[in-house]
């Protein structure tokens, strides 16, 4: 057996040149990252030290560990979501609806970090929450996406009954469903929480992704500053988005992953690999269009 077909046979040349491929596009991103944030740190740090330095001037009776009293009273009252200016949020994060939300974020996986249980059993208890909690949600997300992807393929079967095209039909529910999903679950959300936290049209969208990507910086959180008082459906509003939001996401990013493989067995077939298995793969479905067509069981 030659050397080529040995490569052919373990896939090395697709996995290594996907492997290359991912290591330079993390350290591509993390150069991006480097050079558009690396500056502005910088600047925000010189500037928060300039300023450390005018309230100590303006105020002789603080020193240096009166100042770090004082942020430690601040830190301690943003973790238990604590408005420092009023009274008017002194029951803090933890009441129901927020303690509901805080539920999903776990459960979910995104974890924003802003809230976290501090008793003891309440740590215990939300680590068996998440055991079971997590595979149920991914579970119900699945169901959830097979039932998107029912109903996608449904139109595309009618469509291309009444024109006969298919790749066009699936090309135009493929886009409409891009189009509508974005709409619903970014455009229509950055609208919402640009007019009630008051954040950029950027932040917002920003915000959007993060959260229904499960990544969670918890650098933008939602529902969760003190100094305002939100609608009694934002709540609900929130956790429908992000249940919902997140299935459609991970529709999208299999689709992406689709076109990742198309990518690998394309260079497979470019390195000389078995052409054989390449025709074989073209031919099988991933899903299989007949068991599409069934809803998923409810057994």
């Amino acid at each position: 057996m030659g050397i080529k077909e040995m490569f052919s046979l373990a896939r090395v040349p697709s996995i290594l040149l996907l492997g290359v491929l991912y290591v330079i596009y993390v350290l591509i991103g993390g150069v991006v990252f480097w050079k558009l944030e690396g500056d502005l740190g910088e600047k925000d740090i010189g500037l928060l030290l300039v300023n450390k330095q005018k309230l100590l001037l303006t105020y002789p009776c603080l020193d240096r560990g009166g100042l770090e009293e004082v942020v430690q009273v601040i830190q301690d009252a943003s973790k238990v979501g604590l408005s420092l200016k009023s009274n008017s949020t002194a029951d803090g994060f933890w009441k129901f609806k927020s303690s509901a939300v805080f539920a999903a974020t776990v459960v979910t996986t995104i974890g924003y970090g802003n809230m976290s249980p501090r008793s003891t059993s309440g740590q215990i208890f939300c680590v068996f929450f998440a055991l079971f909690g997590i595979p149920l949600n991914v579970v119900v997300l699945n169901r959830v996406g097979k039932y998107m992807l029912v109903l996608e393929q449904n139109i595309c079967d009618f469509l291309e009954g009444k024109t006969g095209r298919r790749r066009c039909s699936r090309f135009f529910v493929h886009s409409v469903s891009y189009l509508s999903g974005a709409v619903l679950f970014f455009i229509v959300p950055m609208l919402v929480f640009q007019l009630h936290e008051g954040w950029s049209y950027s932040q917002a969208i920003y915000y959007c992704f993060i959260t229904l990507s499960t990544i969670g910086f918890g650098d933008f959180v939602a529902d969760s500053n003190p100094d305002k008082v939100y609608p009694e459906w934002y709540n609900v509003l929130m956790a429908s988005w992000i249940f919902f939001g997140l299935a459609w996401l991970a529709l999208v990013i299999n689709h992406c992953i689709d076109i990742l493989e198309r990518f690998n067995r394309y260079v497979k077939l470019r390195w000389g690999g078995c052409k054989q298995e390449e025709r074989e793969n073209h031919d099988t479905q991933p899903e299989g269009e007949d068991e599409l067509k069934q809803p998923p069981s409810t057994q």
